[in-house]
């Protein structure tokens, strides 16, 4: 049996991972997912979160996804993403700034703003702290 798969990660934009690697961890539909060469096939959908991708030089990599679909097959592993970044590209600036906005906005009762939409929007943004965090982690 093979110790590694390929994974191919796409979001709407761009393709933003294509390779071998020897497991990930992703968090699905219902709950934390690790996959590893052999994984029964399976479709699930993403929750926003963390993906690890596990590398055969034995690193780690971190990605922020906002949701979308995996897809595994017995030898490729495919992630549809709605939004995609690699941990390295994410800003925390700009996230913590937008998570406050969020954050301002939910304090409102305007018909306009849907609440759940807010959380779901401070609830990213969370996940993409957690991506910074875990890649400091790594230094």
């Amino acid at each position: 049996m093979s110790m590694d798969f390929y994974l191919d990660i796409v979001s709407f934009e761009k393709r933003i991972f294509s390779g071998l690697v020897e497991k990930i961890r992703v968090s699905g539909s219902e709950g934390e997912m690790g996959i590893y060469p052999g994984h029964t096939q399976l479709l699930s959908i993403i929750k926003p979160g963390i993906v690890y991708i596990f590398h055969q030089n034995k690193t780690e990599e971190c990605l922020y996804i906002s949701g979308g679909i995996l897809e595994v097959q017995p030898s490729i592993i495919s992630i549809l993403a709605d939004i995609a970044i690699r941990g390295v590209d994410l800003d925390r600036k700009r996230i913590l700034e937008a998570k406050k906005q969020a954050e301002e906005f939910f304090k409102y009762k305007d018909k306009k703003i849907k609440q759940d939409d807010v959380l779901l929007k401070i609830s990213k943004e969370i996940a993409k702290l957690r991506v910074l965090e875990i890649m400091d982690k790594f230094k």
